[in-house]
């Protein structure tokens, strides 16, 4: 009742004021006129308040403006449109709709004429995508061309997920995904997957797989959780995400190089060290790695931190040394970066000789703490055999070992080769290979620091040949331009290490689609028990 009240007053004393200035407005001291009255209010005759309707000659500007014609940016009449609305058939705004089987850029387009980067004829798909249509990562699902999941590999999964795992962090680690399966059922199961995927180029040998497949990683890296009472716990991150899962013993790494790891934080604690928190950039200790040489024993240890500043070192080592006597070489490597990489660039020689060295096919391997080396040496062993072996190297042939890393194969293909060229791109590595070719007082091998592509590309165009060709390239496979140059220089025989069986189908189908070469033979490698991966060695040889 008092708002009501109250707005009677105000809206009585706007009528009073307004029959007011009606009675005198023929006065001229008054500032409203017969065809005027104040703003906002409502006036006489059909007088309109500025902001209001007016009459039909006076509108304001962005208001409607007639009846065929409105407002700007409003409908307009048809030979009159704004610019970006719709336009007659034969003027058509920039970037939209030009007709009816054509649209704008970047969508559909007729068959004759699509976008670069999306589909494209089945004569013509960009090289480095899938080749098959809804196809997966290795040991997932394969769809298409006979690459359909089986039957027994949906009912180990299932079967595994409900039995209970032998590893308590089974369900949370994700490292490895089939460590409750028989070892010749993986054995089994990876071969299957490989003869839907690669059948269609010869016969698959049979998986050559580990008398004993447990403990066979040697190179161990833990990332550290600190708790409130200072408790280090190291452990891995849960797959797929940032959480870091407890392990003290695992039954794919080294039980020595574990039990390293589980002292080493337990000392950290009586240090006082602070463990770098990622979240708020608070402590310093960021990881523990250790590598170890499977031949020669050598063991070594390396403390990843934040800030070259570690209080107690000298303390530290002697009594990490005390515990463990077998460690060869202790190494703080600084890495002060915000991502994920494990190792900085920088290292810093706590105790011994700063590397360490391993046998490897009768040559002998310098391993610094960033250095390329197999996790596991025992396969390993037995993969380049193989790769040289297929290879069919001769005394007389000129060797290319592409994507050659440290030199491993090229080493040791060396004492059967004529001479060896190794191409690397990573600098470190190709230091590494230098090295490792004077330890082993090898003459008739030498490596450039280069791009396996360009490097065979300026390799062929200056004139050079190559009987044998060696290529390990990372899980991406090779490039278009290696390959391209590779079957220019036409070399003999191709031996093909692959680490990942879907770029390895890729690039067979790009080699022998012209015709050139043939598969000899396909023999895989389980160098990862109990996980998808696995390895094969390809022979490739002219027709």
């Amino acid at each position: 009742m008092r708002n009501n009240d109250r707005n009677d007053r105000r809206f009585g004393d706007r009528k009073s004021s307004e029959k007011r200035y009606v009675e005198t407005k023929d006065s001229k001291e008054k500032r409203y006129s017969k065809d005027k009255s104040f703003a906002g209010k409502k006036s006489l005759d059909n007088e309109k308040p500025y902001g209001k309707k007016f009459s039909d000659d006076k509108k304001p500007y962005g208001k409607k403006s007639s009846d065929d014609k409105k407002s700007y940016g409003k409908k307009f009449s048809d030979d009159k449109k704004p610019y970006g609305k719709k336009f007659s058939d034969d003027k058509k705004p920039y970037g939209k709709k030009s007709s009816d089987d054509k649209k704008s850029y970047g969508k559909k387009f007729s068959d004759d004429k699509k976008p670069y980067g999306k589909k494209f004829s089945e004569d013509k798909k960009p090289y480095g995508k899938k080749t098959l249509d809804d196809r997966k990562t290795f040991g997932k699902k394969f769809i298409g061309k006979g690459a359909e999941e089986t039957r027994e590999n949906t009912e180990v999964r299932e079967k595994r997920k409900k039995s209970k795992s032998r590893c308590p962090v089974f369900s949370l680690c994700g490292a490895c995904s089939h460590i409750d399966v028989p070892y010749d059922e993986q054995l089994a199961a990876k071969h299957r997957t490989l003869v839907n995927l690669l059948g269609k180029y010869g016969k698959i040998d049979e998986v050559v797989g580990m008398k004993d497949p447990y403990h066979y990683r040697c190179k161990v890296n833990a990332v550290l959780l600190q708790k409130y009472d200072g408790t280090i716990e190291p452990g891995n991150y849960s797959e797929g995400t940032h959480r870091i899962v407890p392990i003290e013993k695992c039954y794919i790494e080294d039980a020595k190089a574990d039990q390293i790891i589980v002292d080493t934080a337990k000392l950290m604690k009586s240090f006082k060290m602070k463990i770098y928190n990622d979240r708020n950039g608070y402590g310093n200790i960021r990881y523990i790695m250790v590598r170890m040489g499977k031949q020669t024993g050598e063991v070594m240890v390396i403390i990843v931190t934040r800030s070259p500043i570690m209080p107690s070192k000298n303390n530290f080592v002697k009594a990490l040394l005390k515990d463990h006597p077998e460690i060869t070489t202790i190494v703080q490597n600084i890495n002060d970066r915000t991502d994920s990489m494990i190792l900085g660039k920088r290292n810093v020689v706590l105790y011994g000789k700063g590397f360490i060295e391993d046998k490897l096919c009768g040559k002998k391997f310098r391993i610094s703490p960033g250095s390329f080396y197999q996790v596991n040496p025992v396969q390993t062993e037995l993969l380049y055999r193989k790769a040289i072996e297929v290879a069919g190297i001769t005394k007389n042939d000129t060797v290319v070992d592409a994507y050659c890393g440290t030199g491993t194969i090229g080493i040791i293909a060396s004492d059967k080769a004529g001479s060896v060229i190794g191409a690397e791109l990573n600098s470190d590595a190709v230091r590494d290979a230098r090295e490792n070719a004077k330890i082993n007082d090898i003459k008739n091998i030498n490596f450039v620091n280069d791009d396996a592509g360009d490097f065979l590309e300026r390799y062929y165009a200056d004139g050079n040949k190559a009987d044998v060709v060696i290529m390990d390239p990372p899980r991406a496979g090779s490039s278009e331009k290696f390959l391209t140059t590779l079957l220019e220089l036409e070399p003999e025989r191709i031996s093909y290490v692959s680490c990942n069986p879907i770029t390895l189908e890729r690039d067979l189908d790009f080699l022998t689609r012209a015709k050139k070469y043939k598969v000899e033979s396909i023999t895989p490698f389980d160098m990862f028990p109990f996980t998808d991966n696995i390895e094969n060695v390809v022979l490739l040889s002219k027709n």
